[in-house]
């Protein structure tokens, strides 16, 4: 079925979740005033449906190939990213001063979900440039901003993420991969990358690595890791590319899903060392990454909402296509389609809801990120920060999970033609399986979200966040709406389990104990369900005020009936994460010595 672009929705949670309305009129976002954030979105859906997603099964079909170190993407790819990049979408967020619009991260968000939707194994390139870009920014030279951003932002040139190697995956403490200083001011890097996504391709001129090496004389542990710029093609002082650099990709994974996106193993320095610029200080370049990690968590959470989102789509078009059985209540002649039955009502209603709320989310971090660097005063800026702190792992597991579990869902909904590669469902499924690995996975995110970021400014971040969530029950409250039905009764549930759980999970961090990380996954869980189903709260208390103001819209009260479906649906979940987050510990303590036999 042909994908169409949620613009509707995306901008109904912009306006009335992320508030971007509020912060146009206060001039926090001016540059998306008259109309800017409608205007762009709808010409992103437009390239999304008619460019990227006819191409999504060609890629998934096709793949990608290497031969003599040079891959060549899926039939139709370059031309694809040619008309991307000419259309200005890299640098929608990128810096001013050397090519990019500037424009606010919440707009980026809209961009990268519908990119995404249409076909997350092409979206990966721009998400890692994008994120690269942002290394560049914060912590290169100026001599290496003026040589690289400018191409980098424009899209001529694209960017990669050198972290993982053989025998240091998630535990960068054990990576090998050496720099050696050179005489004129650089390094030769020399060592092995695994799974780097865009490694080799042929859809942009140039590549530039961000890779992460150890120098000579650096101290052990992750304290001694330094981040190098290693381009494919060296950069003359004009702008114009010089020789190969000694750099190559030898050899391409295999995947579950996302085919046709070249996950290449890295070799540098066969012949003498790859030449690398360091960004930033030496021996800090975990920092360094961590801005790239941090713009890429959120990107994958709205991979999760994408897939999530095309999905849901598919599932509903196919139910409401195919028949079978019949219906008590139902007259008309023969089957009944299969979207009027009620258990595949309620699994198409837990799509669209859990997907909502993950957009919502990802939504609120983005808008988190504008305000960091955006708002009036010095206070509120560093407030924002840390709400994005806060939210960002939450964005990129509490997403990602449910981009599994509602392709899941879709493959249900279709049957045994689910299970069949040839309807699709299955891709999506396959393609969703990775976004909760990489860029931390989500257990990492959760472990992330307990230590260090629930006690952020002695929890004031988290404090804000709850009394934040409790107007919105309020709001709804005051409406007395009987659609709403009993929304605000679970949400206000939810939110006491969640408060019960914290005030556990703070008690088990002052005592330095295990017991905190056994229950970090089910506690991001239970933060995710509170976060997004207040947020379609606020969604459904706008969409009522709006509808009693005399708006005809049908999609109001689809959004009223989705925040209640969550309301009494999925956040009822709540007290049993609540009991794993404060009583499920014990039992881990117990089978440790047996998972850990021969």
């Amino acid at each position: 079925m042909p994908f169409r672009a949620p613009v509707a929705d995306m901008l109904f949670i912009m306006r009335h979740v992320a508030r971007m309305d509020a912060l146009v009129a206060d001039g926090t976002l001016s540059d998306l005033a008259d109309g800017a954030a409608e205007d762009i979105l709808a010409q992103a859906g437009k390239l999304a449906e008619d460019v990227l997603a006819p191409l999504n099964r060609v890629g998934d079909q096709h793949g990608i190939s290497l031969s003599e170190g040079k891959v060549t993407t899926a039939p139709g790819w370059p031309a694809a990213y040619g008309q991307w990049r000419d259309g200005g979408w890299n640098g929608i967020a990128a810096a001013p001063d050397f090519g990019g619009m500037g424009l606010p991260h919440l707009l980026n968000a809209g961009c990268i979900e519908l990119w995404n939707t249409a076909n997350m194994a092409f979206a990966l390139c721009p998400l890692l440039n994008m994120g690269a870009i942002e290394a560049v920014t914060v912590h290169a030279s100026d001599e290496l901003k003026n040589l690289y951003l400018a191409k980098m932002i424009s899209g001529e040139w694209t960017g990669t993420m050198n972290l993982t190697e053989p025998q240091a995956g998630s535990d960068l403490s054990a990576l090998r991969t050496k720099a050696a200083p050179h005489e004129d001011g650089s390094y030769r890097i020399t060592g092995n990358k695994i799974f780097i996504t865009y490694g080799e391709h042929d859809m942009a001129e140039n590549i530039v690595h961000l890779v992460l090496a150890r120098l000579p004389d650096a101290p052990p542990g992750t304290r001694g890791i330094s981040l190098f710029l290693v381009p494919k093609y060296l950069v003359n002082a004009d702008g114009s590319l010089g020789a190969h650099n000694d750099l190559r990709c030898s050899g391409v994974e295999h995947k579950l899903g996302i085919h046709a996106s070249p996950t290449c193993s890295m070799a540098y320095g066969d012949n003498g060392g790859a030449i690398g610029w360091l960004i930033g200080e030496e021996n800090k370049g975990l920092a360094c990454m961590f801005t790239m990690m941090n713009n890429a968590r959120l990107g994958v959470g709205l991979q999760g909402v994408g897939i999530a989102e095309r999905a849901t789509q598919q599932a509903l078009e196919f139910a409401r296509e195919r028949k079978q059985g019949k219906v008590p209540g139902d007259k008309a002649e023969g089957m009944s389609p299969i979207v009027l039955h009620a258990d595949i009502r309620r699994n198409l209603m837990t799509m669209k809801a859990l997907t909502q709320a993950a957009r919502a989310i990802c939504y609120l971090t983005a808008v988190s990120l504008d305000l960091a660097h955006r708002a009036a005063t010095p206070e509120a800026r560093k407030a924002a920060a840390e709400r994005a702190g806060l939210l960002t792992p939450i964005a990129k597991a509490f997403s990602t999970d449910i981009g599994n579990e509602v392709a899941s869902i879709g493959v249900q909904i279709h049957g045994g033609m689910g299970f069949i590669e040839e309807t699709g469902a299955a891709q999506h499924m396959r393609d969703a399986r990775i976004a909760a690995i990489y860029e931390g996975t989500n257990g990492i995110q959760a472990i992330d979200l307990v230590q260090r970021k629930l006690p952020l400014s002695n929890g004031a971040a988290f404090k804000q966040e709850m009394a934040l969530m409790c107007a919105s029950i309020e709001a709804a409250r005051a409406l007395n709406a009987p659609e709403f039905g009993a929304s605000v009764a679970r949400m206000a549930e939810t939110l006491d389990a969640l408060a019960r759980a914290s005030d556990a999970m703070y008690e088990m961090l002052a005592q330095k104990s295990d017991d905190a990380l056994a229950g970090a996954t089910p506690y991001l869980r239970l933060f995710g369900l509170a976060r997004g189903g207040t947020a379609l709260l606020d969604s459904a208390v706008a969409a009522h005020r709006l509808a009693q103001g005399g708006e005809s819209d049908p999609a109001h009260a689809a959004r009223i009936a989705v925040a209640r479906f969550f309301a009494e649906n999925v956040a009822p979940q709540a007290g049993g994460l609540e009991a794993m987050v404060t009583e499920g510990a014990a039992s881990l303590r117990q089978v440790t010595d047996i998972l850990a036999a021969e």
